[in-house]
């Protein structure tokens, strides 16, 4: 099985569609992927969880098959969804300097892939 590790740093919505379009098609086809919210991505958390959005259904879908590693401390913080994050319950990942690295999911085998 291989395995995928998605960094989305784009906060584009249509660019966070096709990540969650691909971790689920990965997923259903037997690969592990997983999905790290960083940068202007973390903007998008409340739109997220919006009943109505776009992004929505398929976000859920992903949180269901449980493909969302994480987000980014930092850039919640600094991008003012850090407080949406904590509410949702998603966890925090900052061991690079309050931001996500990318060594840990090579670490384990993950190629990293970024939008």
């Amino acid at each position: 099985m291989k395995k995928f590790a998605l960094f989305v740093f784009n906060g584009d919505a249509m660019c966070f569609i096709h990540v969650l379009l691909n971790a689920l098609d990965m997923h259903e086809k037997g690969q592990e992927a997983k999905i790290i919210l960083e940068g202007a991505s973390v903007k998008l958390i409340p739109d997220l969880y919006r009943t109505g959005s776009l992004l929505n259904p398929l976000w859920n879908k992903a949180l269901e098959a449980g493909l969302v590693a994480g987000v980014c401390y930092a850039c919640a913080g600094k991008l003012g969804t850090l407080e949406a994050a904590k509410e949702q319950g998603l966890v925090l990942l900052g061991d690079m300097s309050g931001h996500p690295a990318m060594l840990p999911f090579r670490n384990e085998g993950y190629e990293i892939i970024t939008f």
